[in-house]
């Protein structure tokens, strides 16, 4: 099926329909959703080459990633938003070019992808506190949405969909300290990162509003691997007052510590207590008919369908004014949380 088949059975112009097709105003809403369903019906797919000189976009949208594996967006979570994003793409009949680059190699991506008109936008990844792409693509003048935001940047005159950090994780400490918890470990993403950052925020919040003073030897902070749990969680067990709770930025990290825990014999819900942050990763479940973590929860997927959603509006529309969307996570209790132990954890002896 091609345009002129298509533009046959509709008995309508073959500009029409193209312009249908691409959403031009002057074309009513009757006829853009006859046309519409027309082309669903007989699986008619535009040609995007074709549609870039009718209306002078690429019908694609850039991803530039760091190679670096210090980034959190080298994870699970990345390919979860992609999944997402990846929705309203095919919706849109876009495409996703994603390009790999050094860690110092990120500025002159962006230069040249604008450069060579190769895309229509970009979703910009990790943020960190005062991130310097945000000028840059508004200086290029590319359309742009931010996953997440940028400490430090008060201007807020860009588009961006973010979780609520801060309340997620002053919410989950202070869970643990209804529970009895005075001895909290955090086991946070890189410092540096606005997420982290934020999540660091809203732990400390917690923690002050109860006068329970800071402890720097229970906060770590390093990529959210599941060795990285295991890890700081062995650390945190041999310090002479060790924690009696842990509070992860990952599921992921969260396997680590249960590794870690079943090695020295502590009980979850018992002798200790563990709160983690579920993006609802597709291979890593937090249960299937109930969550086996106390969890944070959510979706990074739908995140990825909302950023995409606003960039093709933004696409679409470039006179737009920025849009914030701040998500809300959910508390969700499970099998890895109760009250504080009256005596100081120890491993159990083998």
């Amino acid at each position: 099926m091609n345009l002129k088949e298509l533009s046959k059975i509709l008995n309508l112009s073959q500009t029409t329909v193209s312009r249908a097709l691409n959403g031009y105003p002057e074309v009513s809403e009757a006829t853009r959703n006859r046309v519409n369903a027309a082309a669903r019906k007989y699986h008619y797919i535009p040609n995007t080459r074709a549609q870039g000189l009718a209306t002078g976009r690429t019908h694609a949208v850039g991803h530039v990633i760091p190679m670096s594996t210090k980034h959190e967006v080298v994870n699970p979570v990345f390919t979860d938003f992609v999944a997402g994003a990846s929705e309203v793409y095919s919706r849109e009949n876009y495409d996703m070019h994603l390009t790999i680059v050094p860690d110092t190699g990120e500025e002159h991506a962006y230069r040249k992808i604008a450069a060579k008109g190769s895309v229509d936008g970009v979703i910009v990844h990790g943020p960190v506190k005062n991130d310097p792409r945000i000028n840059l693509l508004k200086t290029i003048g590319m359309p742009f949405v931010v996953h997440g935001r940028s400490k430090g940047d008060d201007s807020n005159d860009y588009t961006w969909v973010d979780m609520n950090n801060i309340r997620a994780f002053e919410r989950a400490t202070q869970f643990l300290i209804d529970l009895g918890h005075k001895r909290i470990a955090l086991l946070n993403g890189l410092i540096g990162m606005d997420f982290a950052d934020r999540r660091l925020t809203g732990h400390l919040k917690a923690l002050k509003a109860n006068g329970i003073p800071e402890d720097k030897a229970l906060c770590f902070s390093d990529e959210m691997t599941e060795d990285y749990g295991y890890v700081a969680t062995m650390t945190a067990m041999q310090q002479g007052n060790p924690p009696t709770a842990f509070l992860a930025s990952s599921i992921i990290v969260g396997i680590g510590i249960r590794r870690a825990c079943s090695e020295l014999g502590l009980t979850f819900g018992k002798e200790v207590s563990l709160i983690v942050h579920d993006d609802e990763l597709s291979y890593f479940r937090n249960g299937t008919t109930e969550p086996i973590y106390t969890a944070t929860r959510s979706s990074v997927r739908q995140a990825g369908h909302i950023c995409a959603q606003l960039l093709m509006d933004q696409i679409a529309d470039p006179t737009l004014p920025p849009r914030h969307v701040l998500l809300e996570a959910e508390l969700i209790i499970g099998n890895t949380t109760g009250p504080a132990p009256q005596t100081p954890n120890a491993p159990k002896p083998s």
